[in-house]
């Protein structure tokens, strides 16, 4: 008999939670779970450090908040600890208490101010059974037990990702891909210094950086986290996402539009990770933002599309070493107008050094592919120190490094692409191979333009292609057809098409359903 399989905390919850579906929409119910989560992690927390005022004899401390916060472990009230919410999930005004929790702890902990989700359970009306029935299952959680492996990260990261696939195109827009986001800090390395995202939806760029500090024997004291979040909702996700891993950042004061309320603006980053909205329409009136000092020096990014509006901030906000690592739609590749001007001025400038075009089906919220640009500030003439080597980057000044990832990553979630750990390795080997591949004698300088996956151009070659930053204007293809795998290809149609026909089938079935609940019959 086969051993049956032990389902994860993440699977279990999320099987939990996933029973309010029909009581409340997924986009709302992601804020009720995951403040839950946060409860239980602040109070647990709580409780272990009263543990230790007891061991130690201290406890007429055990109710004095200077004596929590002086270890960085948030007050709780009695009313907002784990085990007093639990002993009320049977009464009618739970959902009140939830809130009065949560409010609770807002108010004792100032880090938090504007953190956590403000009246939702007592608003959204939530059935009082399914609430206690997650309320039990979170119970069952020991968010601390495990230090080495982050157990309450593990389960926000997974739940943003399953919401953000849940949610569908067009929305979920608060979540990056972690493999997008490994990528980014794996090529721009951010070991030390401020890291900023101006479009930073739940914090999840914040928190691979952090992570990717700690891999490479990093400290996380030597970087300072700055962001803005448009979404009042997200921008809580956000502050919460931070808090249960002790990361401090500076969000801004609400959440508010970077363009029209920008909250760091005199902020200088040695970093900047993002992934900003693709193709944003009418992100400013015609006659605002026309002299906006983030455009000195460029023509005005067309009202119509803000993905220049977006390049040129984030431009503005590096440090003289600074670099920045972000996603766009590939329209901005090669757009006209201003587009182009602009373009244009950041090659000339010698900002931009590489253009790495991303596989299709990484997204939850779009199927296209998309661009990750990096720009850096000072490509040439200067040493940089990463982790326990200095690198010397001389010499590499006027080329763009354009890479197609197209036909890497591997699927999961059936329809979904990601890149694991080897191929993120192998990307960013070939990318710093580039950087110091004009150094003679230096081991592992020997980058070569590999036809079908990169090519570096010279600034010439870039005039030529009237600034282009197509990377199929420069990167050789030879005899694609010949190399696709149609076997490959045909069982992922296959796979593709046979969901969409049980999709079509269950829409016919809730229709005939509808119509007879009116009394109709077809």
């Amino acid at each position: 008999m086969a051993k049956k399989q032990t389902k994860s905390i993440e699977e279990t919850l999320w099987q939990s939670c996933d029973k309010l579906r029909g009581s409340v929409e997924p986009s709302e119910y992601k804020h009720v779970v995951l403040g839950l989560i946060f409860l239980k992690f602040a109070s647990d927390k709580f409780e272990e450090r009263k543990q230790e005022l007891i061991d130690e004899g201290k406890e007429k401390y055990l109710e004095m908040k200077d004596f929590y916060t002086m270890k960085n472990v948030f007050f709780l009230d009695e009313t907002s600890r784990w085990s007093y919410i639990k002993d009320q999930a049977k009464q009618d005004d739970f959902a009140l208490k939830i809130d009065t929790a949560l409010h609770q702890i807002e108010k004792n902990n100032p880090v938090l101010k504007g953190a956590l989700p403000d009246n939702y359970f007592s608003r959204l009306g939530l059935d009082k059974t399914k609430l206690a029935s997650l309320i039990d299952q979170i119970s069952e959680i020991n968010t601390i037990a495990d230090k080495q492996n982050d157990i309450v990260g593990r389960v926000y990261e997974y739940f943003l990702a399953k919401f953000a696939i849940k949610e569908g195109k067009g929305k979920g827009e608060f979540y990056t891909p972690k493999s997008i986001v490994n990528l980014i800090a794996e090529l721009i390395e951010p070991y030390q210094g401020i890291i900023y995202d101006p479009a930073c939806g739940s914090g999840g760029m914040f928190v691979q950086s952090v992570k990717f500090i700690e891999n490479h024997h990093g400290n996380k004291k030597e970087v300072s986290v700055y962001g803005q979040e448009y979404t009042n909702t997200t921008y809580k996700l956000a502050k919460m996402n931070l808090a249960i891993r002790g990361i401090s950042a500076n969000l801004g004061e609400k959440a508010a539009d970077t363009f029209g309320n920008d909250q760091h603006p005199d902020l200088k980053a040695d970093f900047i990770m993002a992934n900003p909205p693709f193709n944003q329409k009418d992100w400013r009136a015609e006659n605002e933002l026309t002299d906006d000092p983030r455009w000195a020096g460029y023509d005005v990014p067309p009202k119509s599309n803000a993905n220049y509006g977006w390049i040129l901030n984030m431009a503005s906000k590096l440090s003289d070493d600074g670099v920045a690592g972000f996603i766009l739609a590939n329209g901005a590749l090669s757009g006209n107008g201003e587009e182009y001007k602009i373009r244009k001025k950041l090659i000339e400038n010698d900002l931009v050094e590489a253009i790495i075009i991303l596989p299709q089906r990484m997204f939850y919220t779009t199927d296209i592919s998309v661009t990750l640009w990096i720009l850096n500030k000072n490509k040439s003439e200067h040493k940089v120190n990463k982790g326990e080597e200095i690198r010397d980057y001389r010499n590499r000044e006027k080329e763009i490094l354009f890479m197609d990832l197209r036909q890497g990553g591997e699927p999961f979630e059936k329809k979904y692409i990601q890149f694991n750990p080897q191929h993120i390795a192998d990307i960013a080997n070939t990318y710093h191979t580039w950087q110091t591949r004009t150094l003679s004698g230096v081991e592992g300088s020997e980058y070569k333009n590999i036809p079908e996956y990169c090519y570096s151009a010279t600034k010439e070659e870039v005039e030529k292609k009237d600034y282009s930053l197509v990377p199929s204007k420069y990167i050789e293809f030879v005899n694609r057809d010949e190399n696709i795998d149609f076997d490959t290809k045909m069982k992922s149609l296959q796979s593709d098409l046979k969901e969409l026909f049980q999709q079509e089938e269950q829409s016919k079935a809730d229709l005939l359903n509808v119509f007879k609940e009116l009394g109709y019959e077809l």
